[in-house]
């Protein structure tokens, strides 16, 4: 076990961790007869400004632990940290204000709102965080434009390719300036060279615009690109090295 912990922290840099989890364990039907813990005693740090892939099969966990870094579920055991806050004692109310402020979810399903134009898609966090209709739209636009969307602002999901709506889904993720973005299979549904082009996406995010994304994938090659790759089996995190890198961007 301190193996496997060990290799999920990086040497420290200066500062605060952005996610700081430690001993963290998740069961599910606490108690009961047929208890299930998925994961066992995880510890992961992951720092400001850091592309981060976790990799695993089916049923190691990653799921899991992405719900858990999204703040969409809690640990029945140990602690998490989100850029300094205890998610363990955020109140539902706190929750949703993180997962709206701090975390831009990107899915593979891509999780648009139908008869809904990409423009008010975008807007939607920024309608939940109160942000006035003229700014709203304002921040929408410039975004679509950033991930080469913006002629395209007024058409639906169903008037989208898949690769298009995975751009909207980028720019929403975006919409409110998250620390984190948290990418889960974002590929997964696309073609190679549509599959290129949203990576490529997300590298210019990390690269420009500072972005601290944690991509879980089941691609290997797409882990490749990442600076650090974790490997999840059977709900723990068994080794971490370094990416191979990515040099598409100049």
């Amino acid at each position: 076990m301190e193996r496997e912990n060990r290799a999920a922290t990086p040497p420290c840099p200066q500062g605060q961790p952005l996610v700081a989890i430690h001993d963290l364990v998740k069961t599910y039907f606490v108690g009961r007869p047929n208890e299930l813990e998925i994961l066992h005693g995880i510890d992961l740090t992951v720092w400001p400004g850091e592309f981060v892939a976790i990799v695993g099969e089916s049923g190691s966990g990653k799921s899991t632990i992405m719900n858990i870094i999204g703040a969409l579920d809690r640990p029945t055991r140990g602690s998490y940290l989100l850029d300094g806050v205890d998610i363990e004692r955020a109140s539902d109310r706190q929750l949703s204000a993180i997962r709206n402020r701090k975390i831009g979810f990107v899915f593979q399903t891509f999780n648009l709102i139908g008869r809904t134009s990409a423009q008010k898609n975008v807007e939607l966090p920024l309608l939940y965080a109160g942000v006035p209709a003229r700014r709203r739209a304002a921040r929408a636009r410039e975004l679509l434009e950033m991930v080469g969307m913006g002629d395209r602002a007024k058409h639906q999901p169903n008037e989208l390719s898949g690769g298009q709506k995975q751009r909207v889904a980028i720019a929403r993720a975006m919409a409110c300036d998250p620390p984190l973005l948290l990418a889960d299979e974002p590929t997964g549904a696309l073609d190679t060279q549509t599959s290129r082009t949203v990576m490529d996406l997300f590298h210019k995010l990390h690269r420009e615009r500072g972005k601290t994304i944690i991509l879980i994938t089941h691609n290997p090659a797409l882990a490749e690109e990442c600076e650090r790759i974790l490997t999840l089996q059977d709900g723990r995190i068994v080794s971490q090295r370094k990416g191979a890198g990515y040099h598409g961007l100049a």
